[in-house]
């Protein structure tokens, strides 16, 4: 009975992650949801099913079929995942799934990662735990989403320590302002941290200026006593 039960369990087989992947899958803007739909893709593909549906994909997770298939668009949009048509040998069309983005994903991050200057261990945080520092909280998926963008935007991780920062300076902690800082810093040929704090110390000097004009427009605005006419 032990024997049977053991060959049955062997014969379920397995499937191999790249380690690279699980040490690094959120630096490439997938959180866990996403993570586990695509290894639960891999394996049905191994089995031979090539096109799973979400009704079985979220019946082997804790996710429902419409947040299943909220996630398999987004991956699809991201670029993770991809759909394909083929023809059997009977011309008949079919789909099927295509974990070759992934692959290509994974590459392109290996090649980032070695090309990048290392840095100790201990004096090199990532962005995600200095966001979530900073913040308070853990991310949410569309802000790990949104920080991903950032880093693969051509913005430097300095840079975007350096917006975080200015939007702490500014009182106004949100991923919305955040962009809009980049976006401005992009838009000036703003590439240094010490050009960036130039340029927030302007702007907020030019911002106090136009309060006191304001405010000093309104004192000379005259008053009229209608109680009195």
């Amino acid at each position: 009975m032990v024997k049977d039960q053991f060959l049955a369990w062997m014969k379920e087989g397995s499937i191999s992650i790249p380690s690279f992947l699980l040490s690094h899958y959120k630096e490439m803007g997938l959180n866990e949801y996403e993570f586990m739909i695509l290894l639960q893709i891999q394996l049905f593909i191994e089995k031979g099913n090539g096109f799973p549906t979400p009704d079985e994909i979220s019946g082997r997770m804790t996710l429902d079929i419409t947040d299943c298939s909220s996630h398999l668009r987004r991956l699809i949009q991201k670029g993770y995942l991809e759909i394909q048509e083929e023809y059997t040998a009977d011309s008949i069309l079919f789909e099927r799934y295509s974990l070759d983005p992934l692959n290509e994903k994974i590459v392109q991050h290996f090649i980032k990662v070695q090309n990048q200057p290392q840095v100790p261990a201990e004096t090199e945080e990532s962005l995600y735990t200095i966001f979530e520092k900073e913040f308070g909280r853990p991310l949410s998926p569309f802000e790990c989403e949104t920080l991903a963008m950032w880093m693969e935007d051509d913005h430097h991780s300095t840079m975007i320590k350096a917006a975080l920062k200015e939007a702490v300076i500014s009182g106004k902690l949100n991923f919305r302002y955040i962009d809009r800082i980049l976006f401005e810093w992009k838009r000036n040929g703003i590439m240094t941290p010490d050009q960036a704090k130039t340029h927030g110390q302007k702007f907020r000097m030019n911002k106090r200026e136009r309060k006191q004009e304001v405010q000093t427009a309104s004192k000379n605005v005259p008053f009229f006593n209608w109680l009195e006419q």
